[in-house]
């Protein structure tokens, strides 16, 4: 990406887009960045004005309205709605009017429940969605779809990332829409001032997970968009036509959700017992994704779960903790 180039990124307050405004503010000053209330992303007629008048040649797309399994369950017509509206507008006007690079960010939830591990990207639309957040990962395809169907009718460079569960600062700390390691930091850092002796944890405590802080999301995400053509092109396109312009973000390392509360626990110095309700969902078994692809082209993360759970912790400490 040339250092005078406009970016836009969709969504700059939210943990991804948030973490890619830090990853480039030094490098390249002319970032564009627009609030809710400057502009709807649903609005498909605002956001044909703003692309006309501002001409970005670089987007990220990383506005998406997100949640964990109680927002997913709660809200699927808002899921599904606000994301498809938000996508098809930012992409359909990125074509119009000329930009170079689309970055969509997606979500490993698109890849069946019950999916062959470590998830390759090929696994897409093999099997049934888990039924959780099923409204939520039809939009997100709807995304990879878009991207696709673009570059082969109109010759564009639109890429679809998925990244693994995310967290890091300016995470949502909401216990009734965050995800899972918002919401347990929330949980022991709020029992431990209570002196309480336990802290309840949703779900069996099986399930494995994949954690990827934000910034080395971000860090990835400005590592595809700065490749050279040849490489870039060799993403989108692999050769076969069978393969849509799509590549996980991951660590490649999975724990379970026993673990994962265990960790929290240490890192926010509760003392307690960790008591799980297997009345409550487990959602899919598990979601690692295979990262092969992302490593080929010399990109690993680079922050372990200890230290990324450190800061995430200091970071609630700051800007949410009362």
């Amino acid at each position: 990406m040339n250092p005078n180039a406009k970016i836009y990124i969709a969504g700059h307050r939210g943990l991804v887009g948030s973490a890619i405004v830090r990853r480039l503010t030094a490098s390249h000053p002319h970032i564009l960045t627009r609030t809710h209330a400057e502009l709807d992303l649903t609005n498909q007629a605002a956001v044909e004005v703003f692309f006309a008048a501002e001409k970005p040649e670089y987007v990220f797309l990383a506005a998406a309205k997100v949640g964990g399994i109680l927002a997913n369950n709660t809200y699927p017509a808002d899921f599904i709605a606000i994301n498809l509206a938000i996508q098809s507008n930012i992409i359909q006007a990125a074509h119009r009017h000329g930009v170079k690079r689309l970055l969509f960010l997606g979500s490993s939830c698109i890849y069946p429940r019950d999916c062959p591990q470590p998830m390759k990207e090929e696994y897409l639309l093999t099997g049934p969605l888990e039924s959780t957040n099923r409204p939520y990962a039809v939009a997100k395809i709807a995304g990879i779809e878009m991207c696709w169907a673009y570059n082969r009718q109109y010759g564009t460079q639109y890429l679809a990332v998925m990244p693994t569960n995310l967290y890091g600062p300016g995470d949502n700390y909401d216990l009734n829409t965050s995800h899972v390691i918002p919401a347990l930091i929330r949980k022991f850092h709020e029992a431990k001032l209570r002196g309480d002796k336990e802290v309840v944890v949703w779900g069996t405590g099986t399930p494995y997970r994949e954690f990827l802080y934000s910034d080395d999301m971000a860090d990835a995400c400005v590592f595809l968009m700065n490749l050279d053509d040849a490489r870039f092109q060799n993403v989108l396109d692999d050769g076969s036509g069978k393969l849509p312009p799509l590549v996980n973000i991951g660590t490649g390392v999975d724990l379970t959700i026993k673990e994962l509360a265990e960790c929290v626990g240490e890192t926010v110095g509760f003392t307690g017992k960790i008591v799980f309700d297997a009345s409550k969902p487990d959602g899919t078994p598990r979601k690692l994704l295979d990262v092969s692809r992302m490593n080929a082209l010399g990109w690993h993360a680079g922050l372990n779960l200890q230290d990324g759970l450190k800061y995430a912790y200091r970071d609630f400490m700051q800007h949410s903790a009362h």
